[in-house]
């Protein structure tokens, strides 16, 4: 991206973490800092996501400095903002004004709500949108008290931030073409949307069909399983008390780890007949002790020696904080780097989110000083009018005419395809003669794979055959991208790697999705989002102490549980975040080719794109902030970021800016206690905010959270009644925000259905939303297309080659 201008007004993570990506993609970002500094200087992670950039503070209350704004929008590629509607249009900031005097300039606004809607007005904080949607609630498990859990991983705001990411580049992909640019937008609901699996349709046939199925939690209410993949996701301690998570997801590699537990014999007894779905409550309590007991018999050393000798057994220690970046999978593909920073020192933080060539994408840069760049910014003369061009009346799909070939498996490698259709890129899906083994993970045909399929075309073909593998090769020689997400020296022996294809179409975007690398000590494990969660840390952070239990099996069984809350929950897991970064990584190589600046082959790993959604929890520095950490009883950081338990339901509080304790203060009743001289500073408050915890408690007990809402948000208070129930069920049950924040899709499963909204939208380019497809429902079609004619597609089926 040299040679392009990007001008970030943005104040929040979810901004930062766009024009991150942008920088280290080798765009000019120009931080523009209000007086006083950008407010997350005051974050841990600030070293790693201003890298890069240019740091120049302007006072746009000022005229003057609105002007030297203009100065360096018209000179602007990217614009990016995270700026409420209302401060945008005071600054004349909008899609309209923008559009009309910078017409080159790609504008991208980032919110919490969305512009419209029944949320549209509340406060932008990524709790009250965790809350109010029902997030807090499928965490719920995650603790040891009853009710919904804090969850204080940024799931919501990378979903945002990549979403605006995905906008950016589509924007400039399609600028390439119509030299015209446009607005872009993206918001916390729509984007963490995108990070559930299958939730959405396994919720869906609960209420499509309530007296024909009831869909279930993974565990009944006395914490003992109840769903079949709690034993393939079995997380249990060794002998020596380290927690291991499992992640056996496919049949094999089920059956080869009841072979290493030495229970093999059980498929052929009987009395197990059905395993892993079986029909008593007392016959699934007792195969999940037979198995912790077992993982229990060897020390952690034992288990590595195993993992390191049989590869198609894999589990992760549970890790958190700065011990993430010693993964010896991280060290050795170079995704953790350290910066010498002229303030700070060495800053450890990870490398560039997508690699090339196995190297990171650009050289570790520092963080800028405030206004280090402010004389030569301020004084830049203004550039030359922007030429008008030719109206454009049409709303073009912006990714139309790209053509993806995905050889992906499961979630988190092809959704990152399944992302780009939504924006008219079309994805020939290969899968094997049975189908993608993600559509046969629920009882119920096709509700684990009908999101992961959203618009995509399947052909079912065995590339291990000749014939097979001359199919994808044709396909791969008219396409634009392949993504292949196969562990280390798979994609190779199945002779679709990027030698052999490149060799057909040296043009090929070639993008590498695996878990953990495509070599190196790790590569070729089977990765899936327990395990990567709990190595990269998603599962400690949201419940710091659940992996202390380790003695009876009662409080194993229990921990188990909490642990499995903590980093398996499909609507917010490690594959979700891993998809959205694999949709960056082949929009970064269109653009760049696009550009006639090529590059080699492209990676973006599971575990790499988990630290950077962790920033803010990994960067280590000396004299580095504490990050902010959960309480022991899973109500958030801090006094005014945390939830309560009211008379009926429960609130959550955002109120962490200094003015915001003011508007607080003057909603809440004179007698609240907040007078109390503890509580005059932002300093006293923080020192005193276990009292001050303990007096807003006891107030928000008096009266119906509904009630606290209703008042609170009229005074313009953060504060939002949080949602008890699922998100996915929220969202599909609830007109309002079906509405504003969904859409109508047909599948052959569920026919005419909603599902979630695209999660960005453009002022010029339109965008889709598309329904799953069965496995090979487009095998006939696509070998047509290739020259195939009845006769020879009737033979190859006959012969198992294709299928569908």
């Amino acid at each position: 991206m040299a040679g392009l201008t990007v001008v970030d007004l943005s104040t929040s993570t979810q901004g930062l973490s766009v024009t991150q990506f942008l920088a280290d993609a080798g765009a000019e970002v120009i931080g523009v800092e209000p007086p006083g500094g950008n407010p997350i200087r005051r974050q841990p992670g600030w070293p790693a996501l201003a890298r890069g950039r240019r740091s120049v503070v302007l006072d746009l209350s000022e005229p003057d400095d609105r002007g030297r704004l203009d100065v360096l929008l018209a000179d602007a590629d990217v614009l990016v903002t995270t700026h409420p509607r209302a401060v945008s249009e005071a600054l004349g900031l909008t899609a309209e004004a923008l559009g009309a005097r910078f017409p080159r300039l790609i504008s991208a606004e980032l919110t919490a709500w969305g512009a419209t809607g029944p949320w549209a007005n509340l406060k932008p904080y990524e709790g009250l949108v965790m809350a109010k949607m029902g997030l807090f609630q499928s965490k719920n498990r995650s603790i040891t008290r009853r009710g919904p859990a804090f969850i204080s991983v940024p799931y919501a705001s990378w979903g945002a931030a990549q979403a605006a990411l995905h906008g950016i580049l589509a924007a400039l992909i399609e600028r390439e073409s119509s030299g015209r640019g446009q607005h872009v937008e993206s918001d916390m609901v729509r984007g963490v949307t995108l990070l559930d699996t299958w939730t959405w349709y396994t919720e869906m046939v609960g209420i499509r069909w309530p007296e024909a199925y009831h869909v279930v939690d993974a565990y009944d209410d006395n914490g003992e399983p109840l769903a079949a993949l709690v034993y393939p996701l079995l997380a249990a301690p060794t002998k020596d008390g380290t927690w291991l998570q499992f992640a056996q997801v496919e049949p094999r590699l089920f059956a080869g780890m009841m072979q290493e537990l030495g229970l093999a014999h059980v498929f052929a007894d009987p009395k197990w007949a059905g395993l892993p779905n079986l029909p008593t409550q007392e016959l699934r309590t007792e195969l999940w002790e037979l198995m912790i007991s077992r993982v229990r018999e060897r020390t952690i050393a034992e288990w590595e020696e195993v993992f390191r000798t049989n590869k198609n057994i894999s589990a992760e220690p549970y890790r958190a904080g700065v011990d993430v970046f010693a993964h010896p999978q991280l060290v050795h593909d170079g995704r953790v780097v350290t910066v010498d920073d002229p303030d700070l020192g060495p800053v450890t933080q990870p490398s560039t989110l997508v690699h090339v060539d196995e190297k990171p994408l650009s050289p570790p840069r520092p963080a800028p000083r405030l206004d280090a760049d402010g004389a030569a910014l301020r004084s830049r003369p203004a550039p030359a009018p922007q030429e008008e061009t030719a109206p454009d009346a049409g709303r073009g799909l912006p990714l139309e005419g790209l053509t993806i070939l995905d050889f992906g498996l499961m979630f988190a490698g092809p959704f990152g395809a399944t992302v780009l259709t939504d924006l008219g890129a079309r994805v020939i899906k290969v899968e094997t003669l049975e189908g993608d083994t993600i559509r046969r993970v629920f009882p119920f045909p096709e509700a684990g794979g009908m999101k992961v399929m959203q618009g995509k075309e399947s052909i079912s073909v065995d590339v291990r055959t000749d014939e097979g593998r001359a199919i994808v090769h044709e396909l791969a020689r008219r396409s634009d991208v392949v993504l292949q997400s196969f562990r280390a020296g798979a994609a190779a022996r199945a002779g679709i790697d990027a030698e052999t294809l490149k060799a057909i179409n040296p043009d090929l975007v070639y993008v590498n999705a695996p878990g953990y690398g495509t070599d190196g000590p790790y590569g070729s494990r089977p990765a899936y989002a327990p395990s990567i969660g709990a190595a990269m840390g998603f599962a400690l952070t949201d419940a710091p102490d659940a992996a202390s239990a380790t003695e009876t099996m009662d409080q194993i069984k229990a921990a188990a549980v909490r642990l499995n809350a903590a980093s398996a929950i499909p609507s917010i897991q490690a594959d979700g975040v891993a998809a959205l970064a694999v949709a960056s990584a082949m929009l970064l190589g269109v653009l760049a080719r696009r550009r006639g600046r090529a590059l080699g082959n492209l990676t973006a790993t599971m575990i790499g794109s988990a630290t950077h959604a962790l920033v803010h929890q990994l960067v280590d520095y000396p004299g580095r902030p504490p990050a902010p950490t959960v309480d022991l009883g899973g109500h958030g950081f801090a006094a005014l970021y945390r939830m309560y338990p009211a008379a009926e339901g429960w609130v959550y509080l955002a109120a962490l800016a200094p003015e915001e304790w003011d508007e607080l203060v003057a909603a809440l009743p004179a007698d609240a206690g907040l007078d109390d001289p503890r509580f005059a500073t932002p300093e006293s408050r923080t020192e005193n905010d276990a009292a001050l915890a303990e007096v807003l408690g006891t107030l928000f007990t008096g009266r119906a959270a509904s009630d606290w809402e209703r008042e609170l948000v009229a005074a313009g208070v953060g504060l939002v009644q949080v949602h008890e129930g699922l998100p996915e069920v929220h969202l599909q049950t609830d007109k309002a925000l079906a509405d504003e924040y969904c859409t109508t899709a047909v599948s052959p499963i569920f026919e005419e259905h909603l599902r979630p909204q695209p999660a960005v939208r453009f002022s010029r380019s339109s965008t889709r939303a598309l329904g799953g497809v069965l496995a090979g429902h487009h095998t006939d079609a696509i070998l047509t297309e290739l020259g195939y004619d009845a006769d020879r597609i009737a033979d190859l089926r006959e012969r198992n080659i294709v299928a569908g």
